[in-house]
């Protein structure tokens, strides 16, 4: 029988409220798919006259120069992908004719194929909060902050944003101005590949094969995207085989998944935007769950568990950055990555690499591995027990250490699919043990925030302890976010052991 009776503690909430803005926008490549029509909007483009080219470039820059950083480059950088694609659909009349184009014309044709995206225009939620990588110049006691947010714009696409803050030593807030500017990272042409890690993805998905192995064999144990194509153009060479075509395919959908970002260190955080790359995330990066690692030798590390999304399947990736301006996007591999929702542990633990994950979609597991990126053992850690979470539990965000142990929060969905967040403690030594839980949500949904896209819904990606007050940053009903605080003492005080 649930006990409904037991006395509740209820985080307090923060005035603050984060909110989508729609005026913050990017520029994005605005292309047909079909070449034809492709190269008929260009002929037409190309027989304007010289005046008319010259008033619409004007008129173009004059209208949307102030609503980016460097509007002129964004539209040759979408010139100079247009001019990928074009070599690409092998179109070299239409190529060698924009090549020769001045330089205006050049920024005119990118202004034809570009479009502005309002990355927030629908919702700003699901947060999780991080040290920022930069604590210099902060009063005694005060620490600096990363906020992240899955920001959702027209059709219904993921991306990541953030924001930065200070807490000082009382326990204020205060936030880091937000630009009217976002940006979207250089996306590096010829990213590097581990040659070992490469080969067992190969061979989990059922392609490390004779084709593959001859492709690879020659490269160094670190390798770039062009020298792994230069080998498939001479394999192609010598003659297909019969798994040639499917195996090349596989080398480089898995080469497309695993990516390099890179921002421009000095523009603000605020202004950064990870938008969808590969083709498997084209829907959306969805939930980024980001946790300070700290490594063996005392160096930080920042990773993100997050789903990407395609508009059919997801598939869980995993983010790394040092500094928050470059990012390296990689998939995660082995049997037991099978659903959403997992939250990496904050340091290895007795040498080996730890994961909270939810295989059936409704059971929390803990997972073990040497590697961070391949997972193949995990067992049950908790299951739904109160009303509350009756349907499905889950994570919010990675186990922070205590000195009483993981302190996990959890969200539970009961009723009406309604989600609460939770908190439960794992044993610091062996954290498959759970040695205590709350009995009653620390956060439901407040009459002011069951309104939005999803009702009935709060939710965290994930919190953090200063000068032992817990920090929960979550979302409300899909659409905005906010902030709520616990004492860490009143929080394990609240908590029934568990036998």
């Amino acid at each position: 029988m649930v006990d409904v009776t037991i006395s509740k503690l209820v985080a307090e909430r923060r005035l603050d409220r984060f909110v989508a803005d729609n005026r913050r926008v990017i520029v994005q490549l605005f292309a047909p798919t079909s070449t034809p029509r492709l190269r008929s909007i260009l002929r037409r483009i190309l027989s304007m006259p010289d005046e008319a080219r010259h008033s619409v470039l004007s008129q173009t820059l004059a209208g949307f120069v102030g609503r980016h950083r460097d509007l002129p480059g964004l539209l040759m950088s979408n010139f100079d992908r247009l001019c990928l694609r074009l070599r690409r659909d092998e179109q070299f009349d239409m190529l060698l004719h924009l090549e020769g184009l001045e330089p205006d014309d050049k920024l005119m044709v990118g202004a034809f194929f570009s479009l502005e995206y309002s990355v927030e225009a629908a919702a700003f939620f699901n947060p999780s909060m991080v040290q920022h990588p930069d604590q210099s110049d902060l009063p005694r006691g005060s620490v600096r902050f990363i906020l992240s947010f899955r920001a959702v714009g027209e059709g219904h696409i993921s991306s990541v944003v953030f924001r930065s803050g200070v807490i000082n030593a009382q326990g204020h807030i205060v936030f880091e101005p937000v630009t009217n500017y976002v940006q979207t990272p250089e996306v590096l042409e010829d990213p590097k590949y581990d040659k070992y890690v490469f080969g067992l993805k190969l061979k989990e998905m059922g392609f490390y094969n004779s084709v593959s192995q001859g492709i690879l064999a020659p490269l160094g144990d670190m390798f770039g995207r062009q020298e792994m194509e230069a080998r498939i153009h001479r394999a192609d060479g010598a003659g297909k085989g019969e798994d040639f075509e499917a195996t090349v395919q596989a080398m480089r959908w898995l080469a497309e998944c695993n990516y390099e970002l890179v921002f421009n260190p000095h523009r603000d955080l605020s202004e950064r935007v990870l938008f969808p790359v590969s083709p498997q995330e084209r829907k959306g990066i969805e939930d980024a769950r980001f946790v300070r690692f700290v490594n063996d030798d005392g160096s930080t590390t920042y990773y993100a568990t997050y789903t990407a999304y395609d508009g059919t399947t997801i598939l869980p990736q995993i983010i790394e950055t040092q500094d928050f301006s470059t990012f390296r996007i990689a998939t995660l591999n082995g049997s037991a990555v099978v659903g959403k929702g997992f939250s990496l542990f904050p340091r290895r633990i007795k040498g080996m690499y730890y994961m909270i994950g939810r295989q059936d979609g409704e059971s929390l597991t803990i997972m073990q591995s040497d590697n961070i990126h391949f997972w193949h053992n995990y067992r049950p850690l908790w299951g739904p027990v109160e009303a509350w979470e009756m349907v499905q539990i889950g994570t919010c965000g990675s186990p922070i250490e205590t000195e009483r142990g993981w302190l996990l929060l959890t969200h539970g969905v009961g009723t009406m699919r309604r989600y609460c967040i939770g908190a439960m403690l794992l044993s610091l030594d062996d954290p498959s043990k759970v040695i205590a839980r709350l009995r009653h949500p620390l956060i439901e949904p407040a009459e002011d925030e069951r309104e939005g896209y999803v009702p009935n819904v709060v939710y965290s990606c994930g919190g953090m302890i200063h000068n032992g007050e817990l920090i929960i940053p979550y979302a409300m009903s899909d659409t905005k976010s906010s902030l709520a605080t616990v004492k860490l003492d009143e929080l394990m005080n609240s908590m029934t052991p568990v036998r």
